[in-house]
């Protein structure tokens, strides 16, 4: 018998890995729990996170919220259009 593979979007992977997250609501109040929710999520994919996912989930488990953590780093998510 040969193996058989399941193709899955991203979106249906993150919707079963919320589902593995129950009690999701309320987190946006709540940055620790927040913070650790995205750590635990992050090992799950087993990929490379780039470093800046780390520094903002140690800020999120620090208590820092989204909108103080957007400010203090500004070109957080941009990318160098010149990088590959």
């Amino acid at each position: 018998m040969t193996k058989v593979r399941i193709a899955k979007s991203d979106e249906s992977r993150l919707e079963n890995m919320a589902n593995d997250f129950p009690g999701l609501e309320g987190l946006e109040d709540d940055p620790r729990a927040l913070g650790q929710m995205m750590r635990k999520l992050g090992s799950e994919t087993g990929e490379a996170l780039p470093p800046e996912f780390d520094e903002v989930v140690d800020r999120l488990e620090a208590g820092q919220s989204p909108e103080e953590i957007e400010s203090a780093l500004p070109d957080l998510g941009t990318t160098d259009s010149n990088e590959e």
